[in-house]
């Protein structure tokens, strides 16, 4: 699978990213089993870009990934996990996480905390939920009402461990792009994780994120290509953004579907290939819970799809004519 570089720092990551949320028991359980053998079942795909983060399950996914990945030769494989939310214990009174998403145990409450001390102190219990002695991407997560906090505070510190080599690479991982766009354009970033806002159903990204990335060097991961279910699987009822789609949504993916229909290619094949295509996306993060999912992404991946598809969404008002055309991998 090919690599590539972010921004002008060390770090890669291949065209396939592994989003481990899932593994942090994401609405539903996953056993331990399960989630090991969907880490297995990338590295055998040639994935070797894993994404992470102590939001996802209270920890979990970290130990989990940290643990499937354990075994792996550590220079062969890129990390990245996120910082902006602490993980400070609290009494456990038998309730579960899903009011964040997650079906685990409160054990924990997270504390929203861009300081430079919380970076510090975040990664360090990064690390040691991972059992790594070092990861290769930290990005500032979610810092949507913390804006000040985080350029003021938490980029900074970022910024000092990448000098001193505890990261190869920064970022900031968002569901939106006009803040990111300020970070491209304020900081010196090289990376930043995109979800949901660059998909065959949203493309506001291109008109701010995507270009200025593009001029200023700054790799772009996008993620939620799916948007959360609806490019996956449209029928009504089905989610977009984790919500229940608008009824004009979904009649929009199914239109999408046929036309991938008549070309052989399924929906999801063509929702992460159009993903791909901008100059600057380095890389599309797909989660998964199995070893099923993971292959399938993969498989998605590199399926050929043909120019006249494109062409015809773009003939039916289904996809803008500006946008470009996904080159064959």
């Amino acid at each position: 699978m090919r690599h590539a570089s972010l921004g002008r720092s060390t770090a890669t990551v291949t065209r396939l990213s592994f989003g481990a949320a899932a593994l942090g028991n994401l609405f539903t359980p996953v056993t331990d089993e399960a989630a090991d053998q969907a880490v297995q079942a990338a590295w055998s795909a040639g994935v070797r870009s894993f994404d992470t983060a102590p939001h996802y399950g209270l920890g979990l996914s970290e130990r989990r990934l940290g643990a499937a990945l354990r075994d792996r030769p550590r220079d062969e494989y890129t990390v990245a996990t996120k910082v902006g939310r602490l993980l400070v214990p609290a009494p456990y009174m038998g309730a579960d996480d899903l009011a964040d998403g997650f079906a685990v145990p409160a054990t924990h409450r997270r504390v929203r905390d861009f300081s430079a001390d919380g970076v510090r102190r975040s990664l360090e219990a990064s690390l040691e939920r991972l059992g790594l002695d070092r990861v290769d991407i930290v990005h500032l997560h979610d810092p949507d009402e913390h804006f000040a906090e985080a350029i003021g505070h938490a980029y900074p510190a970022l910024e000092q461990l990448r000098a001193e080599g505890v990261v190869r690479a920064i970022g900031v991982g968002m569901n939106q792009s006009a803040m990111l766009t300020r970070f491209v354009r304020e900081t010196d970033i090289d990376t930043v994780l995109l979800a949901g806002r660059y998909t065959l159903l949203a493309q506001g990204a291109m008109a701010d994120l995507l270009p200025e990335a593009a001029r200023r060097g700054v790799s772009v991961i996008v993620g939620g290509v799916f948007n959360s279910g609806v490019l996956a699987d449209p029928k009504p009822g089905a989610t977009f953004d984790y919500a229940t789609a608008a009824p004009e949504l979904v009649d929009r993916a199914l239109r999408m579907q046929a036309v991938c229909e008549r070309h052989g290619i399924p929906l999801r094949a063509a929702a992460v290939r159009f993903a791909l295509a901008p100059t600057a996306v380095a890389s599309v993060l797909i989660g998964a819970r199995s070893a099923s999912e993971i292959t399938d992404a993969a498989d998605l991946l590199h399926r050929a799809v043909p120019a006249a598809l494109w062409q015809e969404l773009r003939d039916a008002g289904l996809l803008p004519s500006h946008l470009p055309f996904p080159a064959a991998e």
